[in-house]
């Protein structure tokens, strides 16, 4: 059947579903009229209340509960009786409902109801012969008319795609799927009361930024109207919020979704939620004991351990991670030592040997070391480390290790081949960030897409004088993916960007 108005196609079941509409419409029944409905309890309330009775001590007490949700099971006991389970947002319970009880005009009613119906109930609470605790059903309403069809209870939903297209449907028949989003919200707000009880500021920073910069990417533009200037959406926070730190807090933090105009994967979306913190008079060495209890506390707030199985391999988090210098790492793999003052020739002829393809735009000894390093010890790395001491070159906003100026004081943090942190001993010098910054337009010359912008005004920031501060930026995304072992991004992102149908 098509709707001529609509132009689309109907199933049988979509037919017969707004047929059944139609007669309630004229039966002056319309379920959309409801507005409001008020219940005694949640079904996990209700369960949570009355579990402890037994069968005979449920039938002795005359407690009136009234309660909402969406109706998963139908199941007639006979001509005269109907077994239902309905489920809200926490939990799922058995419904009994008689002719005799709610009387025949409104049992037949209830009995051309259809799965996916979302109803409201008042009735005694019961056990069944099996110990099944269920209400009694007094009186029913029905509040919403499902006119789709939910997919079927055991196979579920069978096309991947249609699971992250339709994420309101796979809430409602996957539980496990409303469980990583509860756990999300479980870790966002473990990581806020953690840093709001040491006395950090939780703040709004803007997504429109008429420069691009805080991180290496690419980033969405669009075009400012009022204005009429070219503006980007923001990849990083980093930049907004150390101007907080000149401005005189001395612990800041934004959790807020950041966009970066990068490929779709499992491990990437293109849109992304992340913390960052900075904090003033302390180092990325004090940030690594940070990042490391923040992870632990929001793993026993998921699991309840510090243990978990990811990727095929079991970590445990209550270890101390490693802490692995990236050049050591270097070594450790491939053999090449670049603790040794080399030209930047020399170093090409290094990568050459080891098959490694530098592009125009990787024009110094750094770059390549950070080429050899994701090359060669990125995908060897399983359980949490702490891999530090980046080149200059790759971290314009990083202070500049004073042992080693060739190398920075920042970290990233790795769990089974992924990224989850990023974090610096943030650079404070104003002459020394506008050099970075030069340096970073001529890249962006030669080719470098993800090359940052020249920020004058926060170098002026700066000028004003920034105390010393560290600063870290913690993937939400994939820390959840962690926790809740969730194999893609898509998993843990309510709606997921996805590439138009074919």
């Amino acid at each position: 059947m098509k709707d001529n108005n609509l132009e689309r196609d109907f199933s049988e079941q979509e037919i017969i579903r707004r047929e059944k509409y139609q007669q309630l419409v004229k039966d002056g029944r319309d379920p959309y009229l409801n507005t409001i409905f008020d219940r005694s309890h949640k079904i996990q309330e209700i369960i949570d209340q009355f579990s402890e009775f037994n069968k005979e001590e449920l039938a002795n007490k005359t407690d009136v509960v009234i309660t909402a949700g969406r109706i998963r099971f139908f199941r007639e006991a006979g001509s005269k009786a109907i077994f239902a389970n309905i489920q809200d947002q926490e939990a799922m319970i058995q419904i009994y409902v008689r002719q005799d009880e709610i009387g025949e005009e409104e049992f037949k009613y209830f009995k051309n109801l259809d799965l996916g119906d979302i109803i409201g109930v008042t009735g005694k609470m019961m056990k069944t012969d099996h110990g099944e605790i269920t209400i009694r059903v007094k009186e029913a309403i029905l509040l919403t008319k499902a006119l789709k069809p939910l997919p079927d209870k055991h196979a579920g939903i069978a096309d991947i795609e249609e699971k992250y297209r339709r994420r309101y449907v796979d809430l409602i028949v996957n539980p496990e799927t409303k469980q990583t989003f509860i756990n999300r919200t479980k870790i966002i707000r473990t990581i806020q009361k953690y840093l709001d009880d040491k006395g950090y500021m939780e703040v709004e920073t803007p997504i429109l930024h008429s420069l691009s910069g805080g991180a290496a990417a690419k980033p969405f533009c669009t075009h400012y109207n009022a204005l009429d200037s070219e503006f980007y959406l923001r990849i990083a926070t980093e930049l907004h919020l150390k101007r907080c730190i000149v401005g005189g807090f001395e612990g800041v933090y934004e959790i807020g979704r950041i966009f970066r105009n990068e490929g779709l994967s499992t491990r990437h979306n293109p849109e992304f939620t992340s913390i960052e913190l900075y904090v003033a008079y302390k180092d990325m060495y004090f940030l690594m004991d940070l990042c490391e209890e923040v992870i632990r506390k929001c793993a026993m707030e998921v699991n309840g351990k510090t243990t978990l199985s990811y990727g095929g391999h079991d970590l445990d988090l209550g270890k101390p991670f490693r802490r692995w210098h990236m050049v050591d790492a270097i070594k450790e793999i491939t053999g090449v030592d670049f603790w040794k003052e080399m030209t930047y020739e020399e170093a090409l002829q290094i990568a050459k040997e080891k098959g490694i393809k530098v592009e125009k735009h990787h024009f110094s000894v750094g770059h390549i070391i950070n080429l050899f390093y994701e090359e060669f010890v990125e995908e060897t790395i399983i359980e949490p480390t702490f891999v530090y001491g980046h080149p200059r070159e790759i971290s314009p906003l990083a202070k500049a290790n004073p042992k080693d100026p060739r190398f920075t004081e920042r970290y990233e943090l790795f769990i089974v081949n992924r990224e989850y942190a990023n974090c610096f001993s943030e650079l404070n010098n104003p002459i020394d960030q506008y050099e970075r910054f030069l340096d970073q337009l001529k890249e962006a010359r030669s080719g470098n897409d993800e090359a940052n912008d020249m920020d004058i005004d926060f170098v002026e920031a700066l000028e004003y004088g920034m105390p010393p501060t560290a600063g870290i930026g913690i993937g939400i995304d994939r820390l959840v993916m962690l926790l809740t072992n969730s194999e893609s991004i898509k998993d843990v992102l309510l709606f997921p960007q996805m590439k138009p149908r074919g």
